[in-house]
């Protein structure tokens, strides 16, 4: 694992980011486009974690902080990678981020199919909250 470099996504590698997601992520944001991520880079450089080995996007994760709440999304490694602690590398670099900016609680968007995700975020500590449901309305342009 001494290949495995974590750092901050760039604009510069929108695209590639967007690619990577379609074959290694779970589902689809309404936000997955160029504007959304360039918008997300902008506004919080230091919120897209990117895991990348031999030059290549290998893993990311998004740690969004509004000042009030840790959120993680966007937790995906490249299925021919997974299983070697690519995950686990980005969760670390996000928890440490949270600790930094005064975080005290991280949560997880995690799709109720998604079996394979489930046992990730719980093999990292975290947990169902039953009585919790996420409602979310669009915004029209």
């Amino acid at each position: 694992m001494n290949d495995l470099v974590i750092r901050t996504a760039t604009v510069d590698e929108i695209p590639a980011l967007l690619a990577f997601w379609a074959g290694a992520a779970e589902g689809a944001s309404i936000t997955d486009d160029p504007d959304g991520l360039a918008r997300l880079i902008t506004r919080d450089p230091e919120a897209l974690i990117v895991a990348e080995r031999g030059g290549r996007i290998a893993g990311t994760v998004i740690a969004g902080y509004d000042g009030w709440r840790c959120h993680l999304y966007r937790l995906a490694v490249d299925p021919e990678q997974r299983r070697r602690g690519i995950a686990r590398s980005l969760l670390d670099a996000a928890h440490e981020r949270f600790v930094r900016l005064g975080g005290r609680r991280a949560d997880a968007m995690v799709l109720d199919h998604n079996e394979l995700g489930q046992s990730a975020w719980l093999a990292a500590g975290y947990g169902r909250e039953e009585q919790w449901r996420r409602w979310v309305r669009p915004l029209d342009a």
